[in-house]
């Protein structure tokens, strides 16, 4: 196994360090860590971030965070307007919320957390000002998880051959038997084993894969609304609407054009968790 990438990271003033980066779609960013804690965000464009627990899809109203020294890879879905904020192990050690920060997760962006990750970007406030915003943006990190797009893997290595094989091709509506037969498994083995490890069923698995599939379409103008619904094999436009909003909190329609225009950077929609 080749030696795990560790990437320098500007140097932090109070603890605190900021880099935007731009990336144009396709760009994969390899399996590595960091010294410190990250919040990972898109300004615009879509990324996906790739843990040991799985895959977080993240659209521009939705940020990841990430514990010091947690391996991930970054893929840019489509270009992206990247914002990674870094705090110092040390000075989060320090925050009443550091035990709930010790693990990653997906946050919904709401404005308060947007305007201050932008704040701590902007580079003009004073050194205690920006430690006071960060300790605030931790505090909303707390109250901002929201893991509708997360995509959890399972551990079993049957179950994990058919959660790959959905993911590539969601349009796949093969039956639970036909894809557990295929992975040396029965379809109730299956069954238990995805509720078990990913704390959803299968139907909701895959129901999930097709949204995040979809969202990948949508941001980067690769099909209309009506063209992705058909591609993922939901039996309607209506129907695949419906699924959308429950995980979005917003229309197809709706999203795609605030992907579009860059909207997302100025009038996010949430789905109020």
């Amino acid at each position: 196994m080749p030696p795990l990438i560790i990437v320098e990271t500007p140097p932090a003033a109070a603890g605190i360090g900021t880099l935007p980066r731009s990336y144009e779609r396709g760009v994969h960013l390899g399996t590595h860590v960091h010294r410190e804690a990250q919040l990972l965000f898109a300004a615009s464009g879509v990324m996906q971030v790739t843990t040991p627990k799985g895959r977080w899809l993240v659209p521009p109203q939705r940020a990841v965070w990430l514990p010091a020294r947690l391996e991930h890879a970054v893929d840019a879905l489509s270009d992206i307007e990247m914002r990674s904020l870094y705090i110092e192990p040390g000075w989060l050690a320090a925050h009443p919320k550091a035990p709930q920060l010790a693990r990653e997760f997906v946050v919904a962006v709401r404005p308060l957390l947007r305007e201050l990750v932008l704040s701590l970007f902007a580079g003009a406030a004073e050194p205690r000002h920006s430690e006071l915003q960060a300790q605030l943006l931790l505090f909303e990190l707390i109250e901002a998880e929201d893991g509708a797009t997360f995509m959890p893997m399972p551990n079993d290595a049957r179950a994990r051959r058919v959660a790959e094989a959905v993911l590539a091709d969601t349009s796949d509506s093969r039956p639970l038997a036909d894809l557990a037969q295929a992975a040396g498994a029965s379809a109730r083995t299956m069954t238990r084993l995805f509720a078990a490890e990913t704390q959803l069923t299968f139907k909701e698995w895959r129901q999930r894969a097709r949204i995040m599939a979809s969202i990948e379409l949508l941001s980067t103008r690769r099909a209309s609304v009506k063209q992705v619904a058909a591609r993922l094999g939901f039996s309607s436009t209506a129907a695949f609407g419906h699924a959308f909003r429950q995980i979005m909190g917003t229309t197809p329609s709706e999203f795609a054009a605030r992907s579009h225009t860059g909207q997302w950077a100025r009038t996010p929609s949430f789905n109020g968790r």
